[in-house]
């Protein structure tokens, strides 16, 4: 989980280089293309082939769930763009945060005092991350919270697709709708690489492509709230990817907020971890 982590943050930094030259429309078409063929080549594999992997009896629900990444991953690139790789994953990192309070309404989960005090100081850490008076950036700071809300909303429409579809039937679903979705998009804001630049296109669907079968694999070996504060390391890559190659610019308030913001997100992890096992035992969770 951490070799997908590490990889997905190299790979934010390859689609920032790609996206300041052709635009985020570009690279995500291709990026999903690619993605598609390893999508149709491993669900092949699976037991029963593409036709058992591909059954849904909720086709609306993931095709709203793939819709919802393939605008999260358009938000991400332009942020990218705009905000620089530091500024977005600072506040983006608040993503788990809001997992955990839209887990109440959405899936009816109970989140005990603890959690909710985790997730208020989170989201002040976002607020002083966001740092309006001393901020270099401005109100574009608002396009990696929106990103972080899209990525929470997809993440429990995940976890409802689960209820009744296995995570390859997700994973398909997910390469197939937005492989179409840019297809269909892409003619709008088309600019196909050219030269040298095929090859880092190339470098950078080969990073994807090997993220998802780390992170494939490991999901086989552990629990995902076991696995799910490790991405806290593809977080950190692709933020010292901005800093170290793009020069992007950095506050005593970002670090703080992230601080802050990392800090209540492993808390609440931890604190799932916690309410799981009385729940496996059989005891209440009233004390949590």
């Amino acid at each position: 989980m951490i070799g997908a982590a590490v990889t997905f943050g190299i790979q934010d930094g390859l689609s920032r280089f790609l996206a300041e030259g052709y635009g985020p429309i570009s690279v995500i078409t291709i990026r999903y293309w690619f993605f598609l063929l390893f999508v149709l080549a491993f669900s092949a594999t699976r037991p029963g082939g593409l036709k058992h992997v591909a059954g849904t009896t909720r086709p609306w629900l993931q095709t709203l769930r793939a819709l919802l990444l393939v605008s999260q991953i358009c938000t991400a690139l332009y942020g990218f763009t705009i905000v620089g790789l530091v500024g977005f994953q600072v506040i983006f990192a608040s993503y788990p945060l809001i997992i955990a309070a839209l887990s109440v309404p959405f899936l009816g989960e109970r989140v005990g005092w603890r959690r909710w005090l985790a997730i208020t100081a989170g989201f002040g850490g976002v607020a002083l991350a966001l740092d309006p008076r001393g901020s270099p950036f401005g109100p574009q700071m608002i396009i990696p919270l929106l990103g972080a809300i899209q990525f929470a909303g997809y993440a429990i429409l995940t976890r409802i697709a689960s209820r009744t579809d296995s995570a390859e039937t997700s994973f398909f679903w997910t390469g197939m709708v937005g492989a179409i979705t840019m297809s269909l998009i892409a003619p709008l804001a088309w600019t196909p690489p050219h030269g040298t630049d095929w090859l880092w296109m190339l470098l950078l669907c080969l990073f994807g492509t090997a993220a998802h079968f780390m992170m494939i694999k490991a999901l086989d070996k552990a629990e995902a709230s076991v696995l799910q504060p490790f991405s806290y390391f593809g977080i950190a890559t692709s933020a010292t990817i901005g800093f170290v190659v793009f020069d992007d610019p950095v506050t005593q308030a970002m670090l703080t907020g992230a601080a802050i913001i990392i800090a209540a997100g492993l808390f609440t992890f931890w604190r799932e971890r916690v309410r799981s096992k009385p729940e496996e035992s059989g005891a209440g969770t009233a004390s949590e």
